[in-house]
């Protein structure tokens, strides 16, 4: 560790005794550990970055850390960064070394990403990267229930070997199972993201009429989405017209029983409701009723539970969602991407609790800043800077909510004690000197 780093590691150690277990109340360790041994400029020996890694991670992503650079694996004394997959890490202590996680996946539901914001420790995720897999499997899924075809194969397992009467049975007991067809009938879109806007594009190619509801559509969404996709107002609107319904929202607060059984008692009668998005957006026991009331024909999910086991009309697939190899080959890679670009350059894409920033390196000198968006941060950081003999070559900061983050270059080697100055300022959450890579 640097030396000077060492005065604002104790400090905080001091104030925040719960640190130690990667804990802290308010504002997080000032605590960004440096990757070259510095003595007085940049340069000397590397130290590896170590990567902590939770469920199996696919070679094809891992590969992308460059071994002389990194340390990679399930067991590590101090981690600068964590690679996750599914595991909860809610109840695990982690480490104060810990500079960023990385999701391999969109939803971060299993980070504690608001403990994270306080120790100003960028959460990453991957959206999009498994887009195609689960609009794919929304379509077998509507396919499917359009045909029938659950039901269908039920019967047909339980059908006599002896010829004459298997034929029999079979053109006796098809029209039971007649369908409609996708053609012309109505999806109804709830969350028009990464996902929801390639279901889209991919219903209207089958003829399908689409009407999508997201009040939190992004612009670049807005963009990616066909024109003759028809705004719904509200959710109660879409439920009313739609012969087809598909979930595709986070998991949040405001999200959680988004289909309840008030909603539902709006639904067209016999509709689909399909959710591959997170077990608790549709409220299991309204579902059930709903099923059984006959106002849903079928509900068809990702997320298997004892209360939809057996249940008439259900189909529950185990997870299936972005378990393709080529969504885990993707997510992987932009995962270990991202957190590259962060450990080396100090780079923020698709953090889910960071503003989004990146600045091309015009000096092998940077400071990267996570503080508290409030007034004069900005003042009292340039004043530091000025008062340790520095020019600022260039820097870029943005905001998002009340958290703010500043890359600064410096024309001149960044001396002794200036991070643990900077650290000091009241409302800053990390801060770290980034050499630029050899």
């Amino acid at each position: 560790m640097a030396d000077h780093l060492v005065g604002a590691q104790k400090k905080a150690l001091r104030e925040y005794p719960d640190a130690q277990n990667g804990e802290r109340r308010g504002v997080s360790l000032h605590r960004p550990r440096p990757r070259t041994v510095r003595r007085g400029t940049f340069g000397a020996e590397m130290i590896p970055y170590q990567i902590l890694t939770f469920n199996q991670i696919t070679s094809v992503g891992l590969e992308r850390f460059p071994r002389a650079r990194y340390s990679v694996g399930e067991t590590a004394d101090r981690p600068d960064a964590i690679l996750v997959r599914s595991h909860h890490l809610h109840n695990v202590a982690i480490p104060a070394s810990v500079l960023a996680i990385g999701r391999v996946g969109a939803g971060t539901n299993n980070i504690p990403v608001a403990e994270m914001s306080r120790r100003g420790t960028p959460v990453f995720n991957t959206p999009g990267a498994n887009a195609n897999a689960v609009k794919e499997l929304v379509f077998a899924a509507l396919l499917i229930a359009a045909r029938n075809v659950v039901p269908a194969l039920r019967f047909v397992e339980t059908l006599a070997p002896d010829t004459f009467h298997l034929e029999r049975q079979v053109e006796e007991g098809k029209h039971q199972f007649a369908g409609v067809e996708l053609r012309g009938r109505t999806l109804g879109i709830i969350g028009l993201g990464a996902i929801g806007s390639i279901v889209a594009e991919a219903a209207i190619n089958f003829g399908m009429k689409v009407t999508g509801f997201d009040p939190e559509i992004t612009i670049d969404a807005a963009w990616r989405l066909p024109s003759s996709v028809r705004k719904a107002h509200s959710i109660e609107e879409l439920l009313k017209h739609a012969d087809f319904v598909t979930l595709h929202v986070p998991l949040l607060g405001a999200t959680r029983n988004l289909i309840n059984a008030q909603r539902l008692a709006m639904v067209k009668p016999g509709a689909v409701l399909l959710n591959f998005a997170r077990d608790a957006v549709a409220d299991e026991e309204a579902v059930v009723g709903a099923l059984r009331a006959r106002r849903l024909r079928y509900y068809f999910c990702d997320f298997p539970s004892a209360r939809l086991l057996r249940e008439p009309g259900v189909v529950a697939l185990p997870h299936l969602g972005a378990s393709t190899r080529e969504a885990e080959e993707n997510c992987a890679i932009m995962a270990v991407d991202q957190l590259r670009e962060y450990l080396e350059h100090g780079t923020i894409v698709n953090a889910v609790n960071f503003p989004g920033v990146e600045m091309g390196r015009e000096s092998p000198f940077r400071v990267a800043i996570a503080n508290a968006n409030v007034p004069n941060m900005l003042g009292q950081i340039s004043t530091a800077m000025a008062h340790a003999g520095l020019n600022i070559h260039n820097m870029v900061n943005k905001s998002r909510n009340e958290m703010a983050y500043s890359l600064v270059d410096v024309d001149s080697p960044i001396p002794s004690g200036l991070i643990e100055t900077l650290a000091a300022i009241d409302g800053v959450l990390s801060v770290r000197a980034i050499p630029a890579v050899p």
